[in-house]
């Protein structure tokens, strides 16, 4: 069976085919064969965040020459034989993508030049995301299936992030690196030990969640406000720190050098921040930011109020230190740049103390034996160092995906579906719907 997967859920224009040996759902039946993304971040960048109108547009022009590139790497691209004629209806189609002008003008021009491919399946995000965005990659599917006459599955974007935990171990002809799994006690690949708590943690969304088995989940908590990587971004903004905020800040807290840290003393206890101090120049700074709910009972999460602590900690500067953070960064003036510095390092571990905190207390509270983060801020490279530490020390096993696999991308949409086509949960391509509120 080959998979054709589609997700334009954000800013990503995503396509990647899978091939699957047999139907059964084991690693070693998997092979990627293309895992194709266009990103936006360059367009969205100029504005501190993802416009869905804009998002939208992008993912019109950029579907086509993805499918074709996704296409190209099997070489499942072929053209069509001279004299051989293209069956389309023609109504039927601008029907199904009348709100995706330009994408059906490019859609026609591609079934009349290119044969139908060797695909069985159409999988593609239906939710949640953002809604303008999520349609034009759901008509889409809809058209191919309509045109190509082949099952399509709907999927849900949160259950792909933690199904993406498995495409590290899966063969790959695309350049994929190696993902991590840590076993308890030891670095090695570790299996899925039912039952698991998911961390799903993104710009859109945080959340914990139990997980009994594949297809089996219960959300145990929530962000109330704002997710862990759309803290990121607001606070990149309000340091002047480009988009998207979680690799800036990253970025720039990897430049302060802070001694005797234990983060997985910090993060287990949920102490609060030691200041931080730069080492380079010696011109030290006292940052001290909330760790929001982290001593609460329950397994919710808000960040909405570390953002605000980080904004009026701001305005508290100095002149010399709320000066215009970009100028800081392009001209810096030691102190400016020496305290976004410390508040980056400061944000950022703030957000790691609480993920930690939560998801350890619901794995001893439901005496669960396996970690599952996915999702942008998966990337992260201190959560997952930290995550790896604790995880260890607790003895319990911790998987993450490649970075690669954390962002957005379709090659997770494909394994998630073909987990619902053995349930035969595929479906007419009339009944697929958008639902930017899926919940898992």
């Amino acid at each position: 069976m080959t998979i054709l997967a589609i997700d334009t859920s954000c800013d990503d224009t995503c396509i990647a085919i899978l091939k699957i040996k047999n139907k059964k759902l084991k690693i070693k039946n998997f092979e990627i064969l293309s895992n194709i993304i266009s990103s936006q971040v360059k367009i969205h960048a100029k504005y501190g965040g993802v416009y869905p109108s804009l998002a939208k547009r992008e993912h019109q022009r950029n579907l086509i020459p993805v499918l074709k590139r996704a296409l190209e790497e099997p070489n499942f691209l072929k053209s069509k034989v001279k004299g051989q004629k293209a069956k389309i209806e023609i109504e039927k189609l601008e029907k199904i993508l009348e709100r995706e002008e330009y994408l059906f003008k490019k859609l026609k021009i591609f079934l009349v030049k290119y044969q139908k491919p060797k695909i069985d399946l159409i999988a593609v995000t239906a939710g949640p995301g953002l809604e303008p965005c999520l349609w034009t990659g759901v008509n889409f599917a809809k058209a191919l299936s309509y045109l190509w006459q082949l099952p399509i599955i709907p999927v849900n974007h949160i259950e792909a992030h933690i199904f993406a935990n498995l495409l590290s171990q899966i063969r790959s002809k695309s350049k994929i690196p190696e993902g991590q799994a840590y076993g308890a006690g030891k670095n090695q690949k570790s299996k899925i030990k039912f039952p698991a708590i998911c961390l799903a943690v993104s710009g859109g969304h945080t959340q914990l969640i139990l997980m009994k088995d594949f297809g089996k989940y219960k959300i145990l908590g929530e962000t109330r406000d704002d997710a862990a990587g759309e803290c990121f971004d607001k606070v990149a903004r309000i340091l002047g720190l480009g988009y998207p905020g979680g690799p800036s800040v990253a970025k720039m807290a990897t430049k302060l050098k802070i001694k005797n840290e234990k983060p997985s003393t910090r993060a287990k206890l949920g102490t609060g921040p030691v200041p931080h101090r730069n080492e380079v120049s010696g011109a030290g700074f006292k940052v001290y930011l909330p760790r929001p709910m982290i001593h609460q009972k329950n397994f919710d999460f808000s960040f909405s109020g570390l953002k605000t602590a980080v904004l009026y900690d701001f305005k508290n500067r100095p002149p010399k230190i709320r000066q215009s953070p970009k100028e800081n960064l392009r001209f810096p003036t030691g102190q400016a740049k020496e305290y976004i510095r410390a508040m980056a390092a400061e944000v950022q571990q703030a957000i790691v103390d609480v993920l930690i905190n939560k998801t350890f207390r619901a794995v001893k509270e439901f005496n669960t034996k396996t970690i599952i983060i996915g999702g942008g801020v998966a990337a992260n490279e201190k959560l997952r160092k930290q995550f790896k530490v604790q995880s260890l020390k607790s003895k319990v096993n911790f998987l993450v995906p490649p970075k690669e696999f954390c962002t957005d991308n379709a090659a997770m949409v494909g394994i998630t579906a073909f987990f619902h086509y053995l349930k035969g949960e595929s479906r007419d391509w009339q009944k697929i719907l958008v639902n930017a509120n899926l919940r898992i």
